[in-house]
């Protein structure tokens, strides 16, 4: 049998290796231990390396082969940043150690899952000690009388083989653990979570799918709408299709790669997400998980969050501005709407990580007066070295509070560039 040739048997005992249905067996009684039962990765990973040895598919156990059919990641996925099958074959290999070192086990079909490999072995159980040697029955008196002649220096013997074997027992038990220290190192603690990670996690830590609503250029937006969340989303007659066809991918180029950035990350993190344009966003699908927000003035549900916020948009007397709701001061972050596009030589955005209290959800945005503001505000959610420059303006415990900041970049020849934080808001 193909099995027979496997590496995964132990060479030095391949006169007793286990057959293929014991070894299945066994491996039924492992995963319904208590050190397996209440997991589901390492019971998971544990059946897979062991069956695919049995089929002869060695060769196919790597780690990202491992990581693509037992956890579903991707083949391109990183491996380094998201270690899942090291941190998983520790902790089985740890559990296989617990489980033998338990004498109630003793006589079972050992599972062995070796340090820098994730090829399991498997042999069959040290026989027990034979038992003493039976003593013919004409010498039974002789052992007798010497048994008794000894008998007044039994206490001191005694006395002397107990010393022997709780020095012993010392010895075997400081070899045993040097032993076990080496072959079942400690695992591993998983890696900190990065700045990025904890932007992210209150969108990835929810259990219902994320929203991106990206706004669309060719939409015309009435601001008397802004304030009302349960306005329908205009236009609201339905479109014929000549025309919808006419128009459809009217999204801004800007938004489009904010949106392909930020969601990449998420699809790093295993979170699964949808995107809907502005104009096909209800009120009740913003309320069924988090809500990512891209694009301002051509994007009705980003103007009616900040309408709330102390840094928001408007739209006064031709211009375009951001506004300091907080401050008396006219603020100077505004772009005239006439404005020929290939002047423009800077644009502000926002960037929001809050708790919305209205749709009760978390809501992160990412939104520029123009295009290139949307995209210079898009960098800080995917860049550390960009998000890294805003952390540094907010409290220690950031974490756990909202956060709104208003960003600056200039724009050349179309493109913008690094975001400059002007000001953050937290509570």
């Amino acid at each position: 049998m193909a099995v027979a040739q496997s590496s995964a048997f132990d060479p030095e005992m391949q006169d007793a290796s286990p057959d293929p249905v014991a070894i299945r067996e066994q491996v039924e009684r492992l995963v319904a231990h208590p050190l397996f039962v209440n997991s589901k990765r390492y019971p998971t990973l544990l059946a897979y390396v062991v069956d695919q040895t049995l089929r002869g598919n060695t060769a196919d156990l790597k780690e990202r082969c491992i990581g693509v059919d037992v956890f579903g990641r991707s083949p391109s996925y990183d491996a380094n940043a998201d270690p899942v099958v090291r941190i998983t074959a520790g902790e089985v290999r740890k559990r296989l150690s617990q489980y033998y070192y338990d004498p109630a086990h003793a006589g079972e079909v050992v599972i062995e899952l070796p340090i820098g490999s994730y090829v399991p072995l498997f042999r069959v159980p040290e026989p027990p000690p034979s038992s003493a040697p039976e003593v013919p029955a004409d010498e039974v008196p002789a052992l007798a009388a010497a048994s008794a002649a000894d008998a007044p220096a039994a206490p001191e013997r005694s006395r002397w083989l107990s010393w022997m074997l709780a020095g012993g027992l010392v010895v075997l038990a400081a070899a045993v653990g040097v032993l076990v220290g080496r072959r079942y190192p400690p695992v591993p603690p998983p890696p900190k979570p990065s700045n990025i990670d904890l932007f992210w996690q209150p969108v990835t830590s929810s259990a219902n799918p994320a929203t991106f609503c990206l706004g669309e250029p060719a939409k015309n937006i009435d601001m008397e709408d802004v304030n009302n969340m349960n306005a329908p989303v205009p236009p609201a007659q339905p479109e014929q299709l000549y025309v919808r066809l006419h128009y459809s991918g009217n999204l801004a180029l800007a938004d489009v790669v904010t949106l392909t950035r930020t969601a990449a990350a998420l699809e790093m993190r295993r979170k699964t997400f949808r995107v809907v344009p502005a104009s096909e966003a209800t009120f009740a699908q913003l309320r069924e998980g988090p809500v990512v927000l891209i694009g301002a003035f051509d994007n009705i549900w980003t103007l009616r969050v900040t309408q709330k916020l102390r840094f928001g948009f408007e739209s006064q007397d031709g211009v375009a501005l951001l506004v300091d709701r907080k401050s008396n001061k006219k603020t100077t972050w505004a772009t005239a709407w006439d404005l020929p596009y290939q002047k423009l030589s800077r644009d502000y955005a926002i960037v929001a990580r809050i708790q919305d209290n209205t749709t009760g959800q978390p809501v992160i945005i990412a939104a520029g007066i123009s295009e290139e503001g949307t995209e210079a505000a898009g960098e800080i959610l995917y860049n550390p070295v960009y998000l890294d420059s805003l952390l540094a303006k907010v409290p220690a415990d950031w974490q756990h509070k909202n956060m709104e900041a208003v960003i600056e970049t200039q724009v050349i020849q179309g493109h913008s560039g690094p975001p400059n934080v002007l000001a953050v808001e937290t509570w």
